[in-house]
């Protein structure tokens, strides 16, 4: 991982941004407490309400072929549910898309975009899809993948198009801007987010996951030492590293406002 410099050679500083409304959107049940709950839980803490959406409700997320899936998917959204409220998100959505199975389509894109025009938030974090082979050997889960490319397409353009999915806005749900994304499990990171004072809660939040995981003495380790190497690149104790992609700039004008602008200038 190499340092993060500023244009004038100095070294990084914290990202400082924060959202007024963000919307996580990961694939199963424990991603997004794997992923950036230290985040989530440093913004809601500076005031930001969050959202969660899981697009799978984790029902292969077992060992046992004899087990009823839905009985395990039933004690994941527990459990997810459980993780939220030490996270202290506003709420929590199961889409209950097939486990193993999820599919950057329409049918997922759909889904994503009801519930972003629904909740409204300013930034959206999910899954860097295009690391498909993480730094340290392995393979990240073709549903991970999924979804954070469904998460791009249902930012980008969808969300903000009121001609997609028509009948979204002819219900109420008018179009939405998303102004930036956060992508985590990246290797590309290029803004990090400092959570010295949160790493505990999202140490909290995985407790819940007891189906998951077998030894968390191993798994506490493993957390401190990675946010602890993201947040030498920043000068603090933990950070959360994340490829930030600014789709609008704050002070930027809606589309249809930049238009608008344009033809008046034109007349």
């Amino acid at each position: 991982m190499t340092e993060q410099t500023q244009p004038d050679g100095a070294p990084a500083t914290p990202h400082d941004w924060r959202p007024a409304r963000f919307m996580v959107i990961a694939a199963h049940p424990d991603d997004a407490d794997f992923g950036p709950a230290a985040t989530a839980a440093a913004w809601i803490d500076q005031g930001s309400v969050g959202w969660l959406v899981c697009c799978t409700s984790g029902d292969q997320g077992g060992e046992d072929p004899n087990m009823d899936p839905l009985e395990l998917a039933a004690i994941r959204e527990r459990e997810q549910r459980a993780a939220a409220d030490v996270v202290g998100y506003a709420g929590v959505t199961f889409l209950h898309m097939p486990d193993g199975a999820l599919v950057n389509d329409l049918i997922l894109r759909e889904h994503l975009v009801r519930e972003i025009r629904t909740f409204r938030p300013d930034a959206v974090l999910a899954t860097d899809p295009e690391n498909t082979f993480p730094r340290g050997a392995g393979v990240n889960h073709t549903d991970h993948r999924a979804a954070g490319w469904a998460a791009a397409d249902a930012v980008y353009p969808a969300a903000r198009n009121p001609m997609a999915f028509p009948w979204l806005a002819k219900s109420g749900l008018e179009k939405q801007i998303v102004r930036r994304l956060y992508f985590f499990w990246t290797h590309r990171a290029n803004a990090y987010v400092d959570v010295s004072a949160t790493i505990g809660r999202k140490l909290g939040a995985l407790r819940c996951h007891e189906s998951q995981i077998q030894d968390f003495a191993a798994l506490e380790e493993r957390m401190g030492e990675w946010t602890a190497l993201q947040g030498k690149e920043v000068g603090v104790a933990h950070a959360d590293g994340f490829f930030h992609v600014v789709i609008d700039d704050d002070e930027a004008p809606e589309p249809s406002e930049a238009i608008e602008g344009a033809a008046t200038l034109e007349a």
